[in-house]
C-alpha cells in the first residue's frame, strides 16, 4: 500500500500502520518520562527525599531533552527513524530500571537526568510520519502522531498510581515505574519488526552533512548561530536555579564550571557549523538547492510559545485551581486535567485546519487566540464560578495545542532531507520556553504569568508575518547525484 493511499483512521495497513505504531512509539516514551510526577509523593517518603531534592528531579527530567532533541534528530536523518526510535526506546528502558530500583537522591538523580533522552522521541516520528503521507494528509497525521502521542503523560498521572496501590506497600511505586520500563523495552522490538523507513520504492533522502544544520545563505549562517544560543540560554537558567541563590543543590563553583562547559559547547557547536556552511561565503548555492531558514526561526518561536507554556501551564495548574478556588489538591488535579485532554483533538485538529486552509493563515490565526487565551487565564480570580474558568482554560488549551499541531505541519515541508533536524531544534525550543516560562512562575504572580506568555504570543504572531507559506518544489539530490523535485505544494 504506497502513501496516496485513503486515510483511514481505523486501518492498519500501510501508512496508517506506521501513523498507529509511531503515536504509541511516542505515548510509552510520555509514559515513562512523566511517569514520576504522578508518584511524587511516594518517591519522596519512600527515598526520605526533601521537597528541594523533589523540584530537583523535576527539573533534570527536562534538562537534557533541550540537546537530547536536536542530537536525536540529526542522527534520525543520517540512520532513519526504525533504527533510532528502537534503539531509543530499548537503551531509556535502562534508567527507568535504575530508577525505579534507587535508594538514594544521588541514583535517582542521575536516572531521571537520562531519562531526559526519551523525551527527545518526539522528533523521530516527525521524520517517519512525513515520508509515509503526501502532503495533504501531512497536518493531519502529525498532529495524530503528536496529541495522541502526548496523551502519555495524562495516561501515566491517572494510570500509575492504582498500579502502585495494586502492588501495595512502600514499594508500591518501583513496580509502577518498572512496568514503564517494560514497556518501552518490549516495544522497541515490536517497532523494529513492522516498521520501514519510506514505503517501497522511495527514497530516504539523507543530509550531505550530519555534524550541523545546512544553510545556503550568509544571513541564514548568522540567524542559525543567533538562534541555537536560546538554547544554551536555558541550560545555563537550569544550572542558575540548581546553585546557591536557587535551590541550593550545587556549589558557586560548580556552576561556573558548568557555564563555561556549555559555553565551550557551543563554541564547538558554531565551528561545526562553519565546517559544514563555510562554501556560502564562498559561493553562491544555486537557487533550486535553497532554502530560507527564516522558516525554521519563526516555527522555533511559535513552539516556544505553544508547547512551551504546555508544559509550564499542566506543570502549576493544579496549584492554581487549589489556591484560586481552595480545592483539595485532588480535585484541583481532576479540574486541571481538563487542559491535558485537549491534546486528543485539538494538535489533530491544528494539523487538518493546516491541511485545509494552509500553514500560514492557520498559524495566524491559531497564534491570536493563543495570546487571548491566556489573556484571559490573566484574569481569572476567586470570583470566577470554576466552571467558567475550567472552560476559560480548556479553550487556551485549544489554541495551544492545535498552534503545535499546526507548527509541524509546517516542519516537514522545508526541507525534506533535513526534517529531523529541523524538527529537533524546534521540539527543543518548546522546552527551552517551558524553562524559561516556569523560571518566570517562580518570580512573579499567576496573573503576570499568564500575561507574559500573553505577550509572547503576540510576539510569535508578529514573526510569523515574516514567514512564507510553504509551496512549490523541493530540490533533493539522490546518491547518483540526479535531482529529484518533491511537490510539496498545497492540494
Amino acid at each position: 500500500m504506497s502513501s496516496s493511499d485513503k486515510f483511514n483512521i481505523f486501518s492498519f495497513t500501510g501508512k496508517m500502520k506506521i501513523l498507529h505504531l509511531s503515536w504509541f512509539a511516542f505515548f510509552i516514551t510520555f509514559v515513562v518520562w512523566f511517569n514520576f510526577a504522578p508518584l511524587l509523593q511516594s518517591v519522596k517518603e519512600s527515598l526520605g527525599l526533601t521537597t528541594a531534592e523533589i523540584k530537583t528531579l523535576l527539573i533534570l527530567n527536562v534538562a537534557f531533552t533541550i540537546p537530547a532533541r536536536v542530537l536525536i534528530g540529526m542522527l534520525t536523518d543520517k540512520y532513519g527513524p526504525r533504527l533510532i526510535y528502537s534503539l531509543l526506546l530499548a537503551i531509556c528502558s535502562i534508567p527507568c530500571f535504575v530508577f525505579a530500583l534507587s535508594d538514594s537522591f544521588v541514583q535517582a538523580a542521575i536516572a531521571r537526568f537520562a531519562l531526559g533522552l526519551i523525551g527527545a522521541g518526539f522528533v523521530i516520528g516527525i521524520r517517519l510520519v512525513s515520508e509515509w503521507f503526501p502532503h495533504n494528509e501531512l497536518g493531519t497525521a502529525e498532529g495524530i502522531y503528536g496529541g495522541w502521542g502526548n496523551f502519555g503523560s495524562a495516561a501515566a498521572a491517572f494510570t500509575l498510581p492504582t498500579v502502585a496501590v495494586m502492588f501495595g506497600g512502600e514499594d508500591g511505586w518501583r513496580y509502577a515505574m518498572g512496568i514503564t520500563g517494560l514497556m518501552s523495552l518490549a516495544f522497541s522490538f515490536v517497532f523494529y519488526r513492522n516498521v520501514t523507513d519510506t514505503p517501497k520504492g522511495a527514497t530516504y533522502y539523507k543530509p550531505k552533512n550530519g555534524g550541523a544544520m545546512e544553510v545556503t545563505s550568509k544571513g541564514d549562517f548568522y540567524l542559525l548561530l543567533f538562534m541555537k544560543t536560546p538554547m544554551y540560554g536555558a541550560l545555563a537558567l537550569l544550572a542558575w536555579k540548581l546553585s546557591p541563590s536557587g535551590i541550593g543543590m550545587f556549589s558557586d563553583t560548580a556552576v561556573y564550571g558548568i557555564y563555561a562547559v556549555l559555553a565551550g559547547i557551543y563554541l564547538f557547536d558554531a565551528s561545526q557549523v562553519w565546517k559544514v556552511n563555510k562554501h556560502v561565503f564562498k559561493e553562491e548555492v544555486p537557487e533550486i538547492h535553497r532554502y530560507q531558514f527564516k522558516q525554521v526561526a519563526v516555527l522555533n518561536v511559535l513552539y516556544f510559545a505553544t508547547f512551551g507554556s504546555e508544559l509550564a501551564v499542566v506543570s502549576m495548574l493544579p496549584l492554581f485551581f487549589s489556591e484560586t478556588f481552595e480545592l483539595t489538591p485532588v480535585v484541583a488535579g481532576m479540574v486541571a486535567s481538563a487542559y491535558a485532554f485537549m491534546n486528543l483533538m485539538s494538535r489533530p485538529g491544528g494539523g487538518w485546519l493546516s491541511d485545509k486552509f494552509g500553514r500560514k493563515p492557520t498559524l495566524l490565526i491559531l497564534t491570536a487566540g493563543l495570546a487571548l487565551g491566556y489573556f484571559v487565564m490573566g484574569q481569572v480570580d476567586s470570583a470566577w464560578p470554576v466552571w467558567l474558568a475550567v472552560v476559560a482554560a480548556m479553550g487556551c488549551s485549544f489554541f495551544v495545542q492545535s498552534g503545535e499541531g499546526a507548527v509541524f505541519a509546517a516542519v516537514p515541508l522545508i526541507k525534506r532531507r533535513m526534517t529531523g533536524q529541523i524538527a529537533g531544534m524546534t521540539g527543543a525550543y518548546g522546552n527551552v520556553g517551558a524553562v524559561t516560562y516556569l523560571t518566570i512562575l517562580s518570580l512573579v504572580d499567576y496573573s503576570t504569568f499568564f500575561y507574559i506568555i500573553a505577550g509572547t504570543a503576540v510576539l510569535g504572531f508578529v514573526t510569523l508575518l515574516f514567514m512564507e507559506e510553504p509551496s512549490g518544489q523541493i530540490a533533493e539530490v539522490n546518491d547518483d547525484g540526479s535531482i529529484t523535485m518533491i511537490d510539496v505544494a498545497k492540494a
